[in-house]
């Protein structure tokens, strides 16, 4: 998973409403997680959080391929 230097990524729930907030590199590089994934067997998954990728205070975010 390649990150760029300057990703700003956010996610965070409110009762039935999940914002995925981010900036550029925060963009290009979630297109890039995105992309690595869909290439993996179904199953296959990422864990983003305040100590993994997301800004803090950010929720948990699993993103798994189908």
């Amino acid at each position: 998973m390649h990150w760029e230097d300057d990703a700003q990524i956010r996610f965070r729930t409110d009762g039935h409403e999940a914002v995925l907030s981010a900036n550029p590199a925060g963009l290009r590089s979630l297109a890039g997680l995105l992309s690595a994934l869909a290439e993996e067997t179904p199953g296959s998954h990422y864990h983003l959080d305040a100590y993994n990728s997301l800004e803090e205070g950010s929720d948990e975010l699993i993103v798994e391929l189908v």
